[in-house]
């Protein structure tokens, strides 16, 4: 294991012209689909072309939207505090509940023929158990569950899931020396990457090849939290105090410019050499509201601080990467603000929502972003509501008002 250190430059982002976005409200309305169990295409209703869907938890349920138009196609009762990730097949997203990672069926794919069809949503019997679960990575052909109470780690191909109506797809379980709060992710190669940690602290990670032997390992990474693979496979975890980076064998620390200098979730391209972290270089701060951005170069296996304009600030929820490898950030302004991760420039801004407040607790209702193609989907928790927004144009092209506060959001891709 190779450990290198590097000298960091911090600089500010230049901010672009504003661009006016027109919004084109749509309101919400309960659209009847075909009553299926969704289990195969013969169960479904066919269609001229695959159908994305907008999954959002709210505090008692789920809604499921149509991705395009945002109108409402379910609402599924569910109480607690569950939280949202796609599965990465393109129909299910899972939900974490109380008893593990639950299989909800968004009633959108493509079969193997290439046919399209929808059905009625659903949150299926279908659960992959897990004592606190915790993160989903999807990567490659692989998706994989942390059990946060154990230290469990279950592997299966994410397709199999598509076929799975009665049982689970088979997996593979690997266990971690101890039980803490982590994340896995496989690369193609069949080499697992995986937190080293307790319930207390948490170091580094350990590098397992394809027959499970380790054949790497660092803790250097206080902290640990979030993952990412960028172009190449090179992936990155954060800590902190910086950030480690894996690259066909060696795990590579990049040290944080300042003394505390946090990254907790990392945002990745598989196109893209730069990898985009969250950064917090205030220890004692209050709240989730992070004012600086890190860009990690996974070739040179260096990093920059990118601090973003006054008043602009964002939380781990409002960051992700858009079609052209940008990164798309929801600022706290109630502005898309997108980003060149190769010189830090704001190229494009557009305003969405009207300003609002960081959470103090991280679970708190707050506005939320994913990207799906050409497409940002923001959530506004001041007015219930979700907007789908152009990223070439910024233009609003459907808004969803809803009976509650969305609080996490997943878009399942229908293909």
């Amino acid at each position: 294991m190779n450990t290198l250190k590097h000298p960091r430059q911090r600089r500010s982002v230049a901010v672009a012209s504003v661009l006016a976005a027109s919004a084109l409200l749509l309101t919400a309305c309960s659209t009847p689909a075909a009553s299926t169990d969704g289990a195969d295409a013969a169960s479904g209703t066919s269609i001229d072309a695959a159908q994305s869907r907008v999954t959002l938890t709210y505090d008692g349920g789920i809604y499921v939207l149509d991705g395009t138009s945002l109108e409402l196609e379910s609402d599924i009762p569910l109480e607690g505090f569950n939280r949202l990730n796609p599965s990465g097949d393109g129909r299910h997203a899972l939900v974490t509940t109380a008893e593990g990672f639950q299989v909800l069926d968004a009633g959108t794919w493509t079969d193997d023929a290439g046919d399209h069809y929808t059905a009625e949503p659903a949150l299926t019997d279908l659960v992959f158990e897990a004592d606190t679960a915790g993160h989903v990575v999807r990567h490659g052909e692989k998706t994989v569950l942390f059990a946060d109470g154990t230290g469990d780690i279950s592997i299966y191909n994410t397709d199999d899931l598509l076929t799975a109506t009665d049982e689970l797809p088979q997996m593979e379980l690997v266990k971690s020396e101890e039980a803490h709060h982590g994340v896995a992710i496989e690369l193609e190669d069949g080499t697992l990457l995986s937190t080293l940690g307790t319930p207390d602290a948490r170091t580094g990670i350990r590098v397992l090849d394809a027959d499970r032997a380790e054949i790497a390992r660092s803790e250097e990474c206080p902290s640990v939290h979030g993952e990412g693979a960028a172009a190449n496979e090179v992936a990155v975890f954060g800590c902190s105090d910086g950030v480690l980076v894996y690259d066909a064998g060696t795990i590579t620390k990049i040290e944080a410019e300042d003394e505390y200098g946090r990254t907790g979730n990392v945002y990745v391209s598989e196109t893209s050499t730069i990898a985009v972290g969250d950064y917090n270089s205030d220890p004692d701060a209050e709240g989730y509201d992070l004012t600086e951005l890190l860009l990690i170069d996974t070739v040179a296996k260096t990093s920059t601080v990118l601090d973003l304009p006054e008043g602009v600030g964002y939380t781990w929820r409002d960051v992700a990467r858009g079609p052209n490898d940008e990164a798309v950030l929801l600022g706290n302004d109630g502005q898309l603000h997108l980003i060149d991760v190769t010189t830090g420039d704001i190229t494009a801004t557009y305003p969405v929502i009207e300003a609002w407040e960081p959470p103090i607790e991280w679970q708190d209702a707050h506005p939320a972003l994913t990207v799906l193609g050409d497409t940002a989907y923001v959530t506004d928790t001041a007015t219930n509501s979700v907007h789908a927004v152009d990223l070439a144009t910024g233009e609003i092209t459907a808004t969803a008002e809803l009976d509650a506060a969305p609080i996490e959001i997943a878009v399942v891709t229908g293909d």
